[in-house]
Formats: structure tokens, C-alpha cells, sequence
């Protein structure tokens, strides 16, 4: 297990390295960043001159990545163009992020999985059909869209929630969570269900229930463990995504987190900001990547890594 974890770090590095590059580049294409710093008028010579060397900018692209780099393996993502921080930023949203995104997963593990076991076993029956027609649905309607009529209703009119989030505790992220999750949980669901269906036909679930074990016993510890790994690999890739994607649930809900930030600094052009946000969700994909390959021992014992 310990060469398996090391090997799958080494192969971490020309990844990351990889990924950050090319966002590197594709945020820099974006725009000139020192208009962006200027507004609608354009700055004059010798202030955009001055802006391009106080942020580095007026170096080749290849030399600003390679100090960039130099930075953040020392911790430091840079400063934003407002002076402040990336670091400052990172340490006020992420936290943030981080709650609503654990209430997403909540959401998936518990309510999707459930459903997906009930459907699976009940294959074909009228829970099934309409559970399949539900989760189209929802797949179907966008996120905005079921974003703002749960505000609209939940918040506005009936007042049950509050229409936009300000402290970001637990309470105030269940609905905003339930939002992000909702495709998600959809895909869950149809997931669990699926592979809950074609392993129930399988040899070791007829030995285990012609041995006489009791119902319970089969599905939990034979039938779903197996099942599950389908649906690790899909939630453990899925967090790096709704961290990263949670633009549009926390500009509905006006949550200051990471896809706020996001946002703020894609329309401003600021590159540090974007770059080293989007660096860190690098790290968090390829921890969470890692953490699914090793869960797949641990729901099949017949999986060992050398």
C-alpha cells in the first residue's frame, strides 16, 4: 500500500503540473489584465508600464510561470490586484466552500444512494418509475433555475429560508447545498441503482442468500459494498467539481466563497487570483482521486495494491 501511495504521488507532480500550466495560459489569454485594473478609461503609458512591472507582467509568459510556481511551493499565490492577499482570500472563501460542498456530498451519499437501493431492489415497480422520471427532471432543469424558485418560494414567499446566505453556517447551506447537489444526487441515484440491479443477479448474492442469511445482511455487507465502488469513484471525482462549479449556486445565494471569488476575478481579469484558486482545486481533485482509489480496497477485498 505505502510503494502504491508513493507511486500515485510521483505520478501527482507531471499532472499538476501539467494542469496549472494550462491554466496558466488560458487565463492569460483572457484579456489584458492591467485594462481590467483600469476601468472603463484606458491607463495612460507610464501607469500601465508602472502596473506591468509591480505585477510582473511585462516579463515573457514561460519566466512568469516558472516564478509563479517558485511561489506557490513556498506558499505564496500572489496578491490580487487590490493589493490584498490571494492567500487572505483563500482563507475567507475556502471554509465556506468547503461547508457547502460537504452538505452536497451529504445530500448525494444519503438521499442518493437511498434511493438508489430502494429503486435497484425494486426494479420495474411503480417506486421505480417514478423515482427514474423525478431524477430526469432534475437533470434536465438547470441549476439556476432550480436555484432561484427555491428562493422564490423557500425565502420569499412562503419565508421558511433566508433569501441570500450571510454568516455561511451549516443551517443557512442546507437548501443552497441541496441546490448544488441536485444533478448530482439525480446521478447517484441512477447510478446506485443500475449496479444495485445487475449485482443482484450475481453468484455470490444467490450463495449468500441459499446459505440462508438474513436480508439485511446480504444487501449490506455482499450487495452494496460491491455496488458502491461505481459510485465512490463518481462522488470522490465530483467534489473537486462542485467546489469548482459552485458559481452559480453561490451567486444565487450570495455566499463569498471560492466561486464567488472565481467569479470577482475572471470579470476583473485578475489572473492571480483566478490562477491560484484554481491551483489549489487542482490539489483538491487529485487528494480526493487518490483517496477514491484507496476506498476501492476497502469496499473489495479482492482489490490489493502492491
Amino acid at each position: 500500500m505505502g510503494r502504491y501511495v508513493a507511486r500515485r504521488l510521483l505520478q501527482m507532480v507531471p499532472v499538476f503540473v501539467g494542469a496549472t500550466l494550462l491554466i496558466f495560459l488560458m487565463v492569460n489569454v483572457m484579456g489584458d489584465p492591467v485594462a481590467g485594473l483600469c476601468g472603463e478609461r484606458a491607463c495612460d503609458p507610464a501607469t500601465a508600464a508602472r502596473l506591468r512591472s509591480e505585477f510582473g507582467l511585462d516579463k515573457p509568459l514561460w519566466q512568469q510561470y516558472v516564478t509563479y510556481m517558485g511561489n506557490v511551493f513556498t506558499g505564496d499565490f500572489g496578491t490580487a490586484f487590490n493589493g490584498q492577499p490571494v492567500t487572505e482570500l483563500m482563507a475567507t472563501a475556502f471554509p465556506v466552500t468547503v461547508r457547502l460542498t460537504v452538505v452536497a456530498v451529504l445530500f448525494e451519499i444519503v438521499i442518493g444512494i437511498t434511493l438508489g437501493v430502494v429503486t435497484g431492489l425494486r426494479r420495474g415497480r411503480p417506486v421505480d418509475t417514478g423515482v427514474l422520471l423525478a431524477t430526469l427532471v432534475v437533470i434536465s432543469v438547470p441549476t439556476f433555475v432550480t436555484g432561484l424558485l427555491l428562493q422564490l418560494l423557500l425565502g420569499i414567499r412562503w419565508q421558511w429560508i433566508k433569501p441570500s446566505v450571510r454568516s455561511g453556517t451549516l443551517d443557512e447551506l442546507i437548501v443552497p447545498g441541496l441546490v448544488l447537489a441536485s444533478v448530482s444526487l439525480a446521478y447517484v441515484t441512477r447510478l446506485t441503482r443500475t449496479s444495485i440491479a445487475e449485482n443482484k443477479r450475481s453468484d455470490y448474492v444467490r450463495t449468500a442468500v441459499a446459505k440462508g442469511l438474513p436480508r439485511r445482511r446480504v444487501i449490506t455487507r455482499h450487495l452494496l459494498r460491491n455496488s458502491l465502488i461505481p459510485v465512490v469513484t463518481f462522488i470522490g471525482t465530483d467534489i473537486g467539481a462542485l467546489m469548482g462549479g459552485a458559481i452559480v449556486t453561490e451567486r444565487i445565494f450570495n455566499i463569498h466563497g471560492v466561486g464567488y471569488q472565481l467569479y470577482q476575478g475572471i470579470l476583473r481579469q485578475n489572473t492571480q487570483t483566478v490562477v491560484g484558486f484554481v491551483t489549489v482545486l487542482v490539489l483538491v481533485f487529485l487528494a480526493a482521486n487518490l483517496l477514491v482509489d484507496l476506498l476501492y480496497a476497502v469496499l473489495d477485498p479482492r482489490i490489493r495494491y502492491a
